[in-house]
Formats: C-alpha cells, structure tokens, sequence
C-alpha cells in the first residue's frame, strides 16, 4: 500500500499545524530522518545549554526534549492501540503535568538525547510494522477521532514544531561564554 498524507476529518483540526510541517507522503523515512537530524543538532551541545530558557515562563531545552520523548510515546500508544483494533476511547494528557513530573532537568542533557533516540527506534518499528489496513484505522483519542496515518504525521510533526522553536528561540540566543 502507498501511504497518503491524512485528511482533515483523521485528526482534530488543532494538529494540521504538526502535519503541516511534515513534507511528503512517507513518514517512516520523515521519522527516521528527523530522528538523525534531531541527534545532529544535539551533538556537541553542554549541560549549559540543555539548562538553559529563553524566558523565565518557557521550559528548558532539557524539558522540551523530555516533552518530545514523553509526547511520542503517547502517541505512538494511541496509534497501537487503534492499529489493533481497540476502539476504547484514549485520554488526553496535560503536557506541563508531565514536564513538571519527569525530572528532567536532573538528567544530562546527553541521557536525554539518547532517550529520545530510543523512543524514535521504537515508534519506527511499530510504524514499519503496520499492516495497509491498520493505517487507515481510526478510534478516539482526546476526544476527537484519529486516525492510525494521522497520529504518525502528528508525531512527525509535532517533533519538527519544537526543533524549530529550539533552533529559532533558544539555540539562537542562547549567550556564549
């Protein structure tokens, strides 16, 4: 089966902005991608910059990596649980909850890095596992219907909305010594 980008209608309206941002239509090979981009960019970076904000209200770079891992794996959750058929209708989740409760600024921004790369391992190989028929299915997520293809742009997406405000708002401005 030939993957199509999703349709408004598979996801809720408040995620075109992520599935926007992906280009393309094969978002395995946009994940793994991003997944090497994504260590790329990490690369070389200090503990300095991984505590560092742009403002005294915005996470730290260490938080929005956690963000992203954490937001993944939900993602991917729901995906699997829709590519199997459960029709159960998933929660959503409060992302500053999560951020506050995961710790990671007592982490090395390293640990971090490394996890995430993990994470994105383990989405791709549900996503390469997936049968043409599990892709098109759909189930409730966050109270809104999504599709199985919709919630794999989505987490593309939503990885590539948060680079960007990493490269646009904290790696450069983030003062050198």
């Amino acid at each position: 089966m030939k993957l199509e980008r999703p349709e408004p209608g598979e996801y809720a309206a408040y995620y075109e902005k992520y599935i926007a941002l992906v280009p393309g239509k094969d978002v395995t090979s946009a994940l793994e991608t991003q997944r090497v981009q994504t260590m790329q960019i990490f690369a070389g970076r200090s503990e300095r910059d991984g505590n560092f904000r742009y403002a005294a209200d915005k996470w730290t770079v260490k938080e929005v990596i956690g963000h992203l891992s954490d937001s993944e794996r939900i993602f991917v959750y729901r995906a699997l649980r829709i590519a199997r058929g459960d029709q159960t209708p998933l929660s959503g989740f409060e992302q500053d909850d999560y951020v506050r409760g995961g710790g990671f600024n007592e982490r090395p921004l390293a640990s971090l890095v490394e996890e995430f790369a993990n994470v994105r391992s383990a989405s791709l190989g549900l996503f390469r596992s997936l049968s043409p028929g599990a892709w098109v299915r759909r189930g409730t997520a966050n109270k809104n219907e999504v599709s199985v293809r919709a919630l794999a742009f989505i987490t593309a997406g939503h990885e590539l909305h948060h680079r960007q405000i990493l490269e646009e708002r904290y790696f450069s401005t983030i003062p050198r010594a």
